[in-house]
């Protein structure tokens, strides 16, 4: 398990550096990760439940439940809301029986930077929520242990991986329509050669006393939470190791979750669900075609 560098520890200021310790103990100490796990196959995934239960609808479960167990499992998925795979993993947790453990790299400035971030990250993930992402150019060198960490991780079997491609929240007015994707996570899949399965959530909203209030008093939009079917990369990544097939299978998965979102969109089009916004345009992505044909024969036809 890839430890951070004296170099990599510098980088990580006042606060920060504390949290992490916190945090990379609760995540390598086998003991603490195995009691954290235990924490959330239990306490943690029933109170996520309770707070969204009564707004939350999910589909295509099967693709969670019968997947290959000898590797790795990473879920991408669109990036809304800092709640995005608290309810995605609570989902998880309760339909399946896979899951030995769990790591959501997220960004450092809530989650390692503040007192509430820290209680947050121990409460509802019992600090799952690891590595952090350093996002200052200056300590963008960090972020090599994130990458390094996390592939391994994506390798072992019973291993669960959340990662936002996107790497930031999507606060326009088209959630359908992703963000860029960040040209980490293509290394990490072509590196690790997980399971990946796409998942687009929508409904949630960034204040939690807002959504947890609109759960309970019923004036809350409701929450989807849709799997797609799982990619199998292992053998259909032809392109040479190295920087632009990163990016490229980035855009492929990106595209991936664009395709589960557009289903998304339909069911609440066909049952009479509000809108969070337009469909997915699918002309922001490279030529899909082209994706479909270097990543996932198996896949659709291209869209858009």
């Amino acid at each position: 398990m890839r430890r951070p560098t004296e170099h990599e520890l510098s980088l990580l200021k006042g606060f920060e550096r504390t949290a992490f310790a916190i945090a990379d103990k609760a995540n390598r100490d086998p003991d603490w990760k195995r009691r954290g796990q235990r924490f959330l196959d239990s306490i943690g995934k029933l109170w996520v439940y309770l707070g969204t239960s009564k707004l939350t609808s999910v589909d295509g479960l099967e693709h969670v439940r019968n997947i290959d167990r000898s590797r790795g499992v990473v879920l991408v998925s669109n990036h809304n809301t800092m709640w995005d795979f608290y309810v995605i993993s609570s989902v998880l947790l309760r339909s399946t029986d896979w899951v030995e453990r769990m790591y959501f790299p997220v960004r450092s400035s809530y989650f390692y930077e503040r007192l509430d971030g820290v209680l947050v990250n121990a409460l509802m993930s019992a600090m799952a929520m690891y590595p952090p992402v350093l996002r200052e150019k200056e300590r963008k060198a960090f972020n090599r242990f994130v990458v390094d960490f996390i592939t391994d991780e994506a390798s072992r079997p019973g291993s669960l991986i959340g990662y936002h491609p996107e790497g930031t929240r999507n606060k326009t007015a088209e959630p359908y329509t992703l963000l860029s994707a960040n040209a980490g996570i293509g290394e990490i899949i072509y590196q690790a050669q997980p399971v990946v399965i796409p998942v687009c959530i929508m409904g949630l909203v960034p204040d939690l006393v807002t959504q947890v209030r609109g759960n309970f008093d019923g004036t809350g939009m409701p929450v989807t939470v849709n799997f797609g079917a799982p990619i199998d990369l292992s053998e259909r990544c032809s392109m040479p190791q190295g920087p632009e097939a990163y990016r490229a299978l980035a855009d492929y998965l990106r595209l991936s979750i664009m395709r589960v979102g557009q289903k998304d969109y339909d069911r609440r089009v066909r049952d009479g669900m509000p809108l969070p916004g337009p469909p997915p345009r699918f002309d922001t992505s490279p030529n899909a075609a082209e994706l479909d044909r270097m990543f996932s024969p198996m896949q659709q036809p291209a869209m858009g």
